[in-house]
């Protein structure tokens, strides 16, 4: 004789399944991430300068971050279920070849390097005399589909090809120039503390069929001497968008009114040179400006300024290429009523 299930039975075991499932898409991780706003938070008490000055008026230089972390399954099939989140493949977070721990150790040495441009940059405006001398060149991104993908990660510094000593960007091209698209390269490169030697096949530059390339951007690394003591420090934050804020406050903390009465946030990677790059995360970083209760956020020109203006939300949001056009552009703020 069959046995005969009846509708209680079935719909409490629907119910168990369902709450199961729950529980393993909540709990378990998927292979995407999350990038999720972070309120802005003030600069002042994570820098402090020899022979800084009181702080008066208010206003004040506030920085903003990206928390990223992996997406939970149920965060993955619904990222809308976190305000202001983009959900990303973990290949937009990690290189090829680069765990979660590497990622975040190439942050901290990113954000330490940003951390002395950023000061060396502020004094210089200041007219203080700065001492950087080149030490190589430092792997900015590495572009993706190239032979450098899954060989060389942000934050590492070339330091020689072919064991022929690199200290700056024209050594790196005049040596990369006695080589043929099909070429065997081998870089020296310091990794934190530890030194490798990668070898890569070269390929055409896309927009030079004759110039070999093995797909990264460059930028200057440097060994900067500041004449006063500079220490800031942001505990566990890495990356290097926030120099651009750390400029501002260390001009603030010698006595330089950079904010003039306003809360201003500020984001951007900031160059020797003082100019102002792009960063990524922008969308959470206005979106934290916003949470911070900002009067004004301070981004990189270009597609970063456009984005941050999509979430904006009324938020003054105000474009800027270099460290000087930062400082005109605050000193030309309305004066606060």
């Amino acid at each position: 004789m069959r046995a005969i299930l009846r509708p209680s039975r079935i719909l409490a075991g629907v119910a168990v399944a369902a709450a199961v499932t729950l529980v393993v898409l909540w709990l378990f991780p998927s292979d995407d991430y999350l990038l999720l706003p972070d309120p802005a938070h003030p600069v002042g008490p994570k820098v402090t300068v020899q022979g800084e000055k009181p702080e008066r008026g208010p206003g004040g230089i506030y920085f903003v971050d990206v928390s990223i972390r992996r997406a939970k399954l149920f965060e993955s099939l619904f990222p809308g279920i976190r305000s202001g989140a983009s959900l990303v493949p973990a290949s937009a977070v990690n290189p090829p070849g680069v765990s979660d721990k590497a990622r975040r150790q190439g942050d901290f040495r990113e954000m330490v390097r940003s951390q002395s441009i950023a000061a060396a940059v502020a004094l210089r405006a200041l007219g203080y005399h700065v001492v950087a001398r080149p030490t190589g060149v430092l792997v900015e991104a590495v572009f993706a589909s190239s032979p450098a993908e899954g060989k060389l990660q942000p934050t590492d510094v070339v330091v020689a090809v072919d064991r022929r000593r690199v200290r700056t960007i024209g050594q790196l091209r005049r040596a990369m120039s006695r080589h043929r698209p099909g070429d065997v390269v081998r870089f020296t490169i310091h990794r934190g503390k530890v030194i490798k030697i990668v070898a890569m096949k070269t390929v055409a530059d896309p927009g030079d069929p004759t110039r070999a390339v093995v797909g990264f951007q460059p930028s200057q690394a440097a060994d900067i001497k500041l004449p006063i003591k500079v220490r800031i420090d942001l505990g566990d934050v890495g990356g290097p968008s926030a120099g651009l804020a750390f400029a501002l406050e260390v001009m603030e903390k010698l006595g330089r009114d950079v904010d003039h009465g306003y809360r201003v946030a500020a984001t951007g990677e900031i160059g020797l040179d003082g100019s102002v790059g792009p960063i990524g995360g922008v969308k959470q970083k206005a979106i934290g400006a916003r949470q911070g209760h900002v009067d004004a956020f301070v981004v990189p020109a270009g597609d970063n300024a456009a984005e941050a203006r999509r979430y904006a939300d009324g938020l003054r949001i105000i474009a800027v290429r270099s460290f000087p056009q930062a400082l005109r552009a605050l000193a030309t703020l309305p004066p606060r009523s």
